[in-house]
């Protein structure tokens, strides 16, 4: 039997807020081994990630396996022969998701989406926008009844987090369980603990 060779996800990175979450899910997926990651970087999210987490572009390519700019719309995650596990656009900006629910393949962010979906492959956006107005709220509908889900990173407490890091791991590790990737970055719930009043 041929190797499958390396399981690759994709990584899109728009210009919503919350380009720490596509920074440490590159982080997380670097320290699995058998797994290739392939990142896309959105103008608008070079700015972001300079403003929120004070990296440069270079900086957050360096944690990928592979690059592809954005305008490369010819680039081999564009192709539907070009096995992945499923891609992840983290943050999701509100433009990409539309672009994403009214298959407008302009760049490669939303092509290589497109393309995930076609091919009833896992794309997960985590949707950065509040309160929703109800375009927005269409877009998601559509998105999910084309297959996809729709991931808003929204904190939870039950963990009780004591730093922003647990509860950006937290959710990292809810998406790599959507991506079946095996993970212990967060506590598993197991129940309510018996001091509960």
């Amino acid at each position: 039997m041929a190797d499958p060779g390396p399981r690759r996800i994709v990584v899109a990175i728009t210009g919503a807020t919350g380009a720490i979450y596509g920074v440490q899910l590159l982080r997380r997926l670097a320290a699995v081994p058998g797994v290739e990651t392939h990142l896309v970087i959105s103008d608008a999210a070079t700015l972001t990630l300079h403003q929120e987490v004070g990296l440069q572009r270079r900086d957050v390519e360096a944690l990928a396996h592979v690059v592809h700019r954005n305008r490369e719309i010819g680039a081999a995650i564009a192709s539907g022969s070009f096995q992945t596990a499923g891609m992840v656009i983290a943050p999701c900006s509100m433009k990409t998701l539309a672009a994403v629910a009214h298959g407008l393949s302009d760049n490669l962010i939303a092509r290589a989406a497109d393309v995930v979906l076609k091919e009833r492959r896992r794309l997960i956006l985590m949707v950065r926008e509040t309160p929703f107005n109800l375009a927005h709220l269409r877009n998601m509908t559509a998105v999910t009844e084309m297959g996809g889900i729709v991931f808003p990173p929204l904190p939870s407490f039950y963990h009780r987090p004591a730093t922003i890091a647990e509860m950006v791991d937290h959710t990292v590790a809810r998406v790599m369980d959507l991506l079946g990737v095996t993970n212990d970055l967060a506590p598993r719930w197991g129940g309510m603990n018996g001091d509960t009043p």
